[in-house]
């Protein structure tokens, strides 16, 4: 876990399907999968918030938990849908951060998403670990929702 891989909005881009299918090669393996280096790694203070929100845009707070209005509108709705189908929260990590510090969240996030079976990363979009189980994004059923039958996250 990189603490440059914790976007403003709370999501750890480390998680990202289309992160760990860069860190993994799917490409290389044969799946056309999107890639992504993050949103701080690749300049962007926050793919879901900067264009909403101008303390983020214009780099004026580092996490929305360093602004009066949070949580806002935006990341209460960002913060459903991660909920809802990934199991994470946007909010409870930046409540985490403003109370623990961000070593403390990586601390966390380590061990909640670590793959029993090769210690790799499992993804928050879909519950694989690209390093041992890349073929799993063949099958649609599994990526079409999160499969928690592999591995229950606490």
């Amino acid at each position: 876990m990189d603490k440059e891989l914790i976007a403003p909005c709370g999501m750890n881009c480390g998680l990202c399907a289309n992160y760990l299918a860069m860190q993994n090669g799917l490409k290389k393996k044969g799946f056309h999968k999107d890639y992504c280096a993050g949103c701080r790694p690749r300049g962007e203070n926050c793919t879901y918030m900067d264009k909403q929100c101008s303390l983020l845009g214009n780099g004026l707070i580092n996490f929305c938990c360093d602004c009066a209005d949070f949580p806002c509108r935006r990341l209460k709705s960002l913060d459903k849908r991660y909920r809802t189908f990934y199991h994470m929260s946007n909010i409870e990590n930046l409540k985490f951060i403003k109370e623990n510090g961000i070593e403390s969240l990586l601390e966390r996030e380590a061990k909640k998403w670590k793959c029993p079976e090769c210690e790799g990363v499992i993804s928050c979009h879909n519950g694989i670990c690209f390093r041992c189980h890349p073929d799993d994004m063949r099958d649609r059923a599994i990526i079409s929702r999160w499969r928690g039958t592999r591995q229950t996250l606490s």
